[in-house]
């Protein structure tokens, strides 16, 4: 039996609106009518189970049956720090990779070698692809992708993480242990350009530890996608 589709919704109290993209989403693209079941989404970890009540020209109002606790949310706080990347479809890529390995936090930021600029417009089209992975993959969260405008910042977003790995592509060998890890984890990877000494330093001032990918020199994306990959592993959230 196919899994009944996912959408996000601001709140969920009484009669639930759905509207915007969402609603043309159901309407046009899906076909959804009156009587059809659906689960709601609100980022709260729970699932709502709903039938679809009325559908109009630019709204649908659903009544919820059930409400549920989503059991594929990760139990380990992980979060993607990455340096923006000058390919759109590249920035796209690990965001909904991450979302997909079950990282719960996603950061985007710009450090000495970045040549790529963030705005309003990319950074709502980096959540909506959070979004659009979340409901792939069947989790209940979709996590928030925030810009952060330094490597100061992006130093910042990792504080109270009880592991900080950084990824480096000039490191000869890993200063940690990562298939051993335990508890939550910030990941760093850099842009295209990669990182500079300087940043290694203000990292390992701020707590990160210095991890190698091996001996192969990586594209930031497959950086990403791999290090999260087997910090997920270790923490036993791909068993």
């Amino acid at each position: 039996m196919a899994a009944l589709k996912r959408f996000f919704v601001e709140k969920i109290e009484g009669t639930v609106e759905l509207c915007g993209e969402e609603f043309e989403h159901a309407k046009n693209v899906l076909r959804l009518g009156v009587g059809d079941e659906v689960v709601l989404l609100d980022n709260s970890g729970k699932e709502f189970t709903a039938v679809i009540a009325q559908a109009e020209k630019k709204r649908m109002l659903l009544n919820v049956v059930r409400e549920e606790l989503g059991i594929r949310e990760p139990k380990t706080d992980v979060a993607l720090l990455f340096g923006y990347l000058k390919n759109a479809d590249k920035n796209e890529f690990i965001v909904q990779k991450a979302v997909e390995l079950g990282v719960t936090k996603i950061g985007v930021f710009s450090s000495a070698f970045s040549s790529a600029y963030m705005n309003a417009n990319k950074l709502e089209r980096l959540n909506k692809v959070s979004k659009e992975a979340a409901k792939q993959c069947l989790r209940s969260v979709a996590p928030t992708v925030v810009y952060l405008d330094s490597f100061d910042k992006a130093l910042e977003e990792a504080n109270g993480y009880e592991n900080k790995l950084f990824a480096c592509e000039f490191a000869t060998e890993s200063k940690c242990d990562v298939g051993a890890l335990c508890g939550s984890t910030a990941v760093m990877i850099g842009s295209e350009g990669g990182f500079s000494r300087e940043e290694e330093t203000r990292a390992a001032e701020s707590g990160f530890c210095s991890v190698t990918l091996g001996k192969r020199i990586l594209r930031a994306e497959t950086a990403a996608v791999a290090l999260t990959s087997v910090v997920m592993f270790a923490l036993g959230e791909l068993r």
